[in-house]
């Protein structure tokens, strides 16, 4: 059954966490249109896809942008992770998997997208997303590292930040694995198939 087979990728963990409006819906309308937009992926066999400059920049300098953590975020030596990870819940790819680590690298648009003054993570649906990571792998740590890095000339590149210190290309969150967390997104999971099992008997 489609709706028994739902797992939550890492990347949309977040989308389960918005708290209904109403108090009587188990489910928020945000997670609702989720996964029905899950649904029809499912049903019609393709997979939404989301572009953007953004996004075409950090699969660009990907590679750039974790040499630059290992010196600016104090690392060790590590190379991208290609491996899957699965459980009953959840699926997820971290960036890089390190012995007592998980890091997951977010690559800036320009300066002012840039976190140079946060002191939280900007965007929560990262912090679940590092906690879906956390689980998967058996890590209680992770960083989440931003850098900022010179846009490709053919996406529109005009600032130059290579001159710039250390301080001001490169932010890192630290983040604690929370169980209480995860048993949440859990039990958002179960709520998440129960309402799929709802919409495709009415489909």
């Amino acid at each position: 059954m489609i709706a028994e087979e739902f797992k939550v990728r890492a990347s949309c963990a977040g989308k389960l966490m918005t708290d209904p409006k109403n108090k009587n819906d188990k489910l928020s309308k945000t997670t609702q249109s989720f996964l029905e937009e899950w649904a029809k992926e499912q049903m019609y066999g393709i997979r939404k896809e989301f572009s953007s400059k953004q996004t075409e920049k950090g699969n660009e300098v990907e590679s750039e942008s974790i040499d630059h953590a290992i010196d600016w975020a104090d690392l060790p030596f590590c190379v991208k992770n290609t491996t899957d990870y699965e459980d009953e819940y959840f699926t997820g790819t971290p960036d890089i998997v390190l012995p007592e680590l998980i890091v997951d690298m977010k690559n800036s648009w320009d300066c002012f997208t840039f976190p140079l003054f946060e002191t939280e993570i900007p965007t929560k649906d990262y912090y679940y997303q590092l906690q879906v990571y956390m689980h998967l792998t058996g890590r209680r740590k992770a960083k989440l590292v931003y850098t900022l890095e010179n846009t490709p000339d053919y996406l529109g590149g005009k600032e130059d930040y290579s001159h710039l210190p250390a301080e001001m290309r490169c932010k890192v969150f630290e983040v604690e694995y929370s169980k209480e967390v995860i048993d949440k997104l859990i039990e958002r999971v179960k709520l998440s198939r129960e309402y799929l099992k709802t919409i495709l008997w009415q489909a």
